[in-house]
């Protein structure tokens, strides 16, 4: 086969006759005709060209490619003409000569007789090819030349180079074979776009006019990277066709009353405190309007509740104008004088939240607007809503995102730099955690704090990250009121549309610096002697209205005198508060839930044991297929038949003590969600929550949620690799409602580390910055098992750490006291040493009158030991979850011979019973395990010490010194004891790493320890 030259990677158009060659030299193709071996297959039928040139009506080199290769395969599959045309070209054909029009085709024509042919043709099928390539040209790349930046300084995407096919003079025609006399031209316009309106056809300058009025405006879209047709046919539609971006003369005045509001809430701030961060919006100030029609537009698409996070800047107007907090709550938040309420450390003005019901008054409907409190830690909130979200949505039984939505606002430099946003797009469409589309609007300063965005990032756009998810995004010149709210109102239709994410880049500046107090001109000073000298938008834009005749100068006076007034009143409220309540800033109430028959919830927690009747049920569900016809592993099927040998002989291992946990709280209308890195099978192959046929693909059984027919529903998946953005997804999911289990689990404890700032953050100090209370439950694998210094330790120091309670009082023992540590306390620490505790501390976890989180450090050896077993006796109605479980055995009986007393917790309980054995020494050493560490349960502790008065007191851990919970446990048995004793240390010696990477090491270091344990001599008093 005659081997045709490849163009495929040539910048100019194609030739007629090359666009059907472009391709041989790419893969090896063997023609129909040589009867060789067929290496593809035929991509569709092909019609025939209209009139006499096969290469118009929209027909682009692309589509002539797969022509070609369908005619290999088929000759037949395409027109008459199309394989005269390829048979021809094939044979040698020089350009200009393998056509030949349609009429009166019967045969393959002569080589010969082609040869020169139709020269004017040719030039015609080139031109229009050029056309096509062009109008591609400015689809892809129009956005590099828009006009974004306000300033007219910088460009947006860091290169001011022009694209080689984008026309911005005559001269450049060159590029696609053409000149200022093609100009007149008319040309077929090809399917692909819509700039043609009504026509079919344009003169190519006008051609070039519209385009250049589409995509090199004051809007520059990007969305050709989108591999679906539908979709970028609906954007071309929205941005090509002609006169799409017009406005009645009620929407511009409404968007004039917007930008005044926009304008004059941060003047009027800085007019009153001008000394005061508050990090204001202006040279963004048409971000207000914008937000309120993406809200007024989903809102007329049914939406009716929408959930926001934003980072610091310009978030007291987004609360003042878009969720309507009442201006006086928000000046009060200046006063000095300002006392605080009894209801934590609050948080500064700039990182409140806040929940609002209200009428949108555009559409008429109700609409319930939230705004996620979230720390300085830019972008740390995102998952954080879409967790919310995606609750909302669950709850309301919102399957496809119709009634719910997000929108999250983001600075450019985080958007481009911190991790955590790439991880939150990840999520945007997994089955379990897609929230069905969520609008991003990135507050683009073109800098960060100091950093010139040139040294910021590495991309064209800080938006770049999007493509990764297929996101269209709009650029936009913020300082053009009009161009940004119809890319809003796009980006909203976008989202109601396909339930996809949609990116606005508001290109902006930042008119006062990072914040208030910063002075600018340090470190750019050329791009603020622009920004002295910039008109502020709402005067540029009232301008042009007035101009236009859509308002008078004296309406628009009065629009602002209105706003100034409502401003004044507000602040004379507010010298009325004297105490700032945190209540009323609220992101996620929990209207009933502290109250029962309107009277406050008692401070109790009721038995959380079940019935005999209950754990045989769960068990049994436990160890079954609960589905006919379906096959599953053959080591499966073992292990749910150890599981009904369990249940038969009534005891429970790990995995059946949360199978007991979680089906009982199902069965009691509570609903579960158990999320992370491989938690359906467990990491360590023992919980088996989802089982999967081995015949039918995709096919699987949830037995858990076979437990009752009324039971509330069980939601287990396997999350993306992520942790940062899956805990803080989890921890929004809990914000939602107090009515839930919501659990993550670490493939290993140590995986925290990279979820550090949501625990940091959100989890840690939550209640105390924003009174909001959360019952997550974090699930951490720990323990040294001799495999090396990652994946060991869960670090629980780092949570005992910033544990609340006070080390050197020794708190007032009351009957109430167990749930009232609970109350007061910023989180609970446990380390269960038996699966029934285990149990017990989950259901205890929704039996408490509050929600606290709960971090669990879980085994791994003990998931199957022999030992950590649980008998149904202890899970019994009238049973509890054990804070310390005392000695039981020998040493108990005779408490006045015992001669030293161990505290621990975990698992090195297993291996000191073990070591106590073999040394004989059960009559005369106590080991009782701490199960609960924080709150520290000083009165147990007390008893305990107390019951054996001639023992020496011991800490024992697996963890090195300066790690595990020494240094938490020490001073509070020290304050339990009234420093009556010394509380020995036995353990490992202070170490850099959590563990050996070295087994016998390990092993070396665990015969210490346990000696040390059961020999102190020698060891000095660790106080």
């Amino acid at each position: 086969m005659h081997r045709l030259r490849t163009c495929a990677a040539r910048l100019r158009p194609l030739t007629a006759s090359q666009a059907a060659q472009t391709v041989c030299q790419q893969r090896p193709i063997t023609a129909a005709s040589t009867g060789g071996t067929r290496t593809f297959q035929p991509i569709r039928c092909y019609s025939a060209p209209v009139a006499s040139e096969p290469f118009l009506n929209g027909t682009s080199s692309n589509y002539v490619e797969e022509m070609y290769y369908a005619w290999l395969e088929d000759p037949k599959s395409v027109h008459k003409s199309w394989d005269v045309f390829f048979r021809n070209a094939n044979a040698g054909a020089p350009p200009g000569a393998a056509y030949q029009s349609p009429l009166g085709l019967s045969a393959a024509p002569q080589l010969s007789s082609l040869v020169g042919a139709q020269p004017n043709v040719e030039k015609l099928v080139e031109d229009h090819l050029a056309v096509q390539s062009l109008i591609r040209a400015y689809q892809i790349r129009g956005h590099h030349v828009a006009q974004l930046d306000p300033l007219g300084i910088m460009d947006a995407d860091l290169d001011s180079c022009v694209p080689t096919d984008i026309i911005t003079s005559s001269d450049k025609l060159g590029f696609y074979g053409l000149d200022e006399s093609d100009l007149d031209k008319v040309f077929r316009l090809p399917t692909t776009t819509f700039i043609g309106g009504s026509e079919s056809a344009l003169p190519l300058k006008e051609i070039i006019r519209r385009l250049e009025m589409a995509y090199c405006q004051h809007i520059g879209v990007e969305f050709m990277f989108i591999n679906d047709l539908e979709q970028c046919q609906w954007i071309r539609q929205k941005f090509e066709t002609p006169g799409v971006m017009q406005f009645t003369l009620e929407e511009k005045r409404t968007l004039l009353a917007r930008m005044v509001r926009s304008t004059r809430f941060e003047e009027f701030l800085q007019k009153k405190w001008s000394a005061e961060k508050r990090f204001g919006l202006e040279g963004c100030e048409s971000l207000i309007p914008a937000l309120k029609t993406i809200i007024d537009k989903s809102s007329e698409n049914g939406v009716e509740n929408v959930i926001m996070g934003m980072p610091h800047r310009g978030r007291l107007n987004v609360l003042a104008n878009v969720i309507r907090k009442e201006l006086e709550q928000i000046f009060c938040q200046f006063d000095s004088k300002l006392e605080a309420a009894d209801e934590g450390s609050g948080d500064v003005k700039y990182h409140l939240g806040m929940y609002h019901r209200r009428i949108n008054r555009v559409t008429d409907r109700n609409i319930t607007l939230s705004l996620v409190a979230n720390p300085s830690h830019l972008e740390a909130v995102d998952p954080v809503v879409q967790g919310k979200t995606k609750a909302e949505q669950f709850y309301c039984g919102d399957n496809d995102g119709n009634r719910v939505m997000s929108i999250l606002l983001h600075g450019d430099a985080a958007f481009a730099g911190q991790g955590i946003v790439y991880e939150t797009f990840h999520l945007s469409d997994l089955p379990s955690y897609t929230t069905h589309g969520t609008v991003h609007v990135v507050v683009n300063n073109q800098i960060g704090f100091t950093t010139d965005p040139r040294m910021a990032r590495s991309s064209p756009y800080p938006t770049d990250v999007a493509r990764v998810v297929n996101a269209p995004i709009f650029h936009v010149n913020a300082d053009d009121p009009e161009a940004v709210i119809y890319v809003c109102k796009v980006a909203a239709e976008w989202r109601a549309t396909f339930h996809k994410d949609v990116v606005v880049d508001l290109v902006c500046y930042r008119r006062m610096g990072h914040n208030e107090m910063d002075e600018p001109m340090f470190t750019q000073p050329l791009m603020y002697k622009q920004i002295k000298k910039q008109k502020p938008v709402l005067q540029k834009y009232a301008e042009k209205l007035i101009a236009e005749g859509a308002v008078s100068r004296q309406e628009y006076e009065e629009e602002i005198a209105k706003y100034d007034k409502i401003c004044e009143e507000a602040y004379a409220r507010s010298k009325d508060e004297k105490i700032l309540h945190i209540k009323h800033w609220l992101d996620s109430p929990w209207p009933g839930f502290f109250t029962l028959d309107g009277q406050p919830k008692s401070m109790s927690c009721p038995s959380t044991g079940l019935t005999e009747e209950s754990l045989n049920h769960i068990g049994q569900v436990a160890s079954s297929v609960p589905v006919e016809d379906f096959t599953i592993h053959g080591g499966l099927s073992r292990i749910l038949k150890g599981r009904g040998e369990m249940v038969r002989n009534r005891t429970v291992d790990w995995a059946l003590g949360e199978y007991m946990a979680f089906g009982s709280l199902l069965k009691e209308g509570i609903h579960i969600r158990l999320s992370g890195q491989d938690v359906e099978r467990g990491t360590f192959s023992h919980r088996h929550h989802v089982l999967h046929d081995q015949n039918v693909d995709k096919r699987i059984c949830i037995p858990m949620n076979h437990v009752s027919p009324d039971q509330a529903p069980y939601t287990v998946c396997n999350s993306s690799l992520s942790e940062y953005g899956v805990l803080g997804f989890e921890l929004g999911f809990a914000m939602a409602s107090p009515n839930a289990l919501i659990l993550w689990e670490a493939q290993f404890g140590d995986f925290h580390n990279t979820a550090q700032c949501i625990i940091d953050q959100f989890i840690c100090p939550g209640q105390a910055k924003w009174v909001r209370q959360n019952g997550i439950v974090l699930l951490l694998p720990h323990g040294m098992e001799g495999m090396g210094p990652e994946h060991s330790s869960a670090r629980p120091e780092r949570f005992l750490q910033m544990c609340n309670d006070d080390p050197d009082v020794m708190p007032t023992i009351t009957d109430d006291f167990a749930v009232r540590q609970l109350y007061d306390c910023n989180w609970i620490v446990v380390n269960c040493s038996n699966p029934g505790n285990y149990f017990h501390v989950l259901r205890r976890q929704i039996l408490l009158p509050f929600r606290k989180p709960l971090i669990v450090f879980t085994p791994k050896s003990l998931l199957r030991h022999p030992e950590a077993r649980s008998s149904f006796d202890e899970m019994l109605p009238g049973t509890h979850f054990q804070r310390l479980i005392q000695e039981d055995g020998a040493a108990g009986e005779r408490p006045e011979g015992v001669k030293r007393l161990i505290f621990c917790t975990g698992k090195v309980y297993y291996e000191l019973t073990k070591e106590r054995k073999n040394r004989g020494m059960e009559d005369t050493v106590a080991i009782a395990r701490m199960e609960q560490l924080s709150p520290f349960p000083f009165d147990q502790v007390k008893a305990e010490s107390e019951r054996f008065p001639n023992a020496d007191l011991v800490w024992c851990q697996e963890e090195h010194k300066n790690q595990g919970y020494y240094d938490y446990v020490k001073p509070r048995i020290r304050t339990t004891t009234q420093r009556a004793k010394p509380v020995w240390y036995a353990g490992r010696g202070p170490a850099a790493a959590p563990a050996t990477g070295n087994k016998n090491t390990h092993l070396v270091e665990l015969r210490r320890l346990l000696d040390a344990a059961f020999d102190l001599d020698g060891f000095k008093d660790q106080q």
